[in-house]
């Protein structure tokens, strides 16, 4: 086992990330494919994941649900409009597993039969078990639906001369029958 001060051996050129630096950054993203799993397989009607680029993309279809926005300096609570599905999208880095925050995330989704919804900007959520890209939808049916994630470069600054030069090209994966069982969860924020 190396010591702190040893260069990874992913770039042993490297002045920043060392061999424990980059096994806790693999631990985080092992704890994050954890939750990510338990969200797409036990909490969501359909879910999974596929690398592309320097990403795993993943997705998680919910019913509809309500969530807090600000609104003029305030938090106001939202519950859903006629919205009858919840698009989920979570952005991993392919060689860590930790999620990777800052991004512009757009979707479309294809009915079953043929109608293009979108693109529609997925936006940042923070959720109590997982950070994630999401948005409330209004579907025109039930079914098998085709779900494309497009993925621009992000321009959050980037540390480690070496390793830090990522992220640069936009991706796109698409995922092919995605079954969506539409719904809505208005929950009442609390009191």
């Amino acid at each position: 086992m190396a010591d702190e001060t040893t260069p990874a051996p992913m770039n042993p050129d490297s002045s920043e990330a060392t061999t424990p630096q980059l096994r806790r950054a693999v631990e985080q993203g092992e704890a994050y494919g954890r939750a990510l799993q338990y969200m797409t397989q036990e909490v969501a009607h359909d879910g999974g994941e596929q690398e592309a680029g320097q990403y795993r993309i993943g997705y998680a279809i919910e019913d509809a649900e309500g969530m807090y926005h600000f609104h003029d300096g305030d938090l106001v609570w939202r519950n859903p409009e006629g919205e009858n599905a919840h698009v989920e999208i979570a952005v991993r880095d392919a060689a860590d597993g930790r999620f990777v925050p800052g991004l512009h995330v757009t979707a479309t989704l294809v009915t079953p039969g043929g109608q293009e919804l979108g693109p529609h900007v997925q936006e940042l959520v923070w959720h109590p078990m997982l950070y994630h890209y999401a948005r409330n939808w209004t579907l025109p049916e039930d079914g098998e639906y085709t779900l494309r994630v497009h993925v621009d470069p992000p321009t959050f600054m980037r540390h480690d001369e070496i390793n830090g030069r990522r992220f640069t090209e936009p991706v796109d994966a698409e995922f092919t029958g995605v079954q969506i069982e539409r719904g809505a969860e208005p929950v009442q924020p609390p009191s």
